[in-house]
């Protein structure tokens, strides 16, 4: 079905990313719906291993300079534009000096999962948000994908919950096996600072937590691996929330 705005929030696409399930996967989903006609826009963070010159970023200024607050303290939007290297697709990067500028992803050289993981998704989502707003460009499907994508719902369905910008979207979740590791206990107090509580997540908060969480806060689940480990798959098996099975990249417009 053609004509629809599709909108893909992930943490990973190759190029950017390479040798990975999900940056493969969010990839050919995107390609394929823009090449059947859809106005399709991706967003992901501009992580420190992306080269700028390589892939032709560029910083987009009427959508940069909002700040946003995170547990008090106020951090510099930063939007970035390039499209897909042969496509006339546009990808959007989530930029912050503080946030994305490292070289590692989640974990430093030793294996250690940095501290503000937790601030760092919180920037992600509430800068995804905002800045399809100011895009003034309504999706109709919001295609979720990575860790970090999963506190998305969770912002629109509690703090963004009287902003109708986003009430027609449907939003999908696809689940993969990403690495596991604890966030910092005093989330709880980042998120409260933004009127957000009662999550089963803080009980013991980490990336797989609040994936599992947010299978709550959307229309439809998906497998992106075709086997879930762990947690993650009891977590498939026991939502309420309309799931679907692994499907191929051939199958994900009749999801949507």
């Amino acid at each position: 079905m053609p004509n629809q705005k599709i909108l893909y929030i992930t943490t990973e696409m190759y190029p950017y990313q390479e040798d990975t399930n999900l940056a493969a996967v969010v990839n050919k989903m995107a390609l394929k719906m823009h090449q059947e006609g859809n106005d399709v826009r991706v967003f992901m963070p501009r992580f420190g291993q992306i080269s700028e010159r390589k892939f032709q970023l560029h910083e987009v200024i009427r959508l940069s300079g909002m700040n946003i607050i995170i547990n008090d303290l106020d951090q510099p939007l930063i939007i970035k534009v390039a499209s897909l290297p042969g496509e006339r697709l546009q990808v959007y990067f989530i930029d912050n000096e503080e946030y994305f500028k490292r070289k590692q992803y989640y974990f430093d050289d030793a294996g250690v999962a940095f501290e503000d993981n937790d601030e760092r998704a919180i920037f992600f989502a509430r800068g995804v948000i905002e800045t399809i707003k100011k895009l003034n460009w309504v999706p109709d499907v919001i295609h979720l994908n990575g860790w970090m994508s999963s506190f998305v719902p969770i912002y629109l369905k509690t703090y963004y919950k009287s902003d109708t910008y986003f009430k027609d979207a449907k939003i999908v979740l696809s689940l993969y096996n990403e690495k596991d590791a604890a966030l910092a206990a005093n989330v709880s107090e980042k998120l409260q600072f933004d009127n957000i509580s009662d999550l089963n997540a803080l009980n013991k908060p980490s990336f797989e937590s609040f994936v599992i969480e947010s299978m709550n806060y959307v229309d439809e689940v998906v497998k992106g691996d075709e086997f879930l480990n762990g947690d993650l798959d009891k977590g498939f098996n026991e939502t309420a929330t309309s799931k679907s099975e692994y499907l191929d990249v051939d199958s994900i417009s009749k999801l949507y």
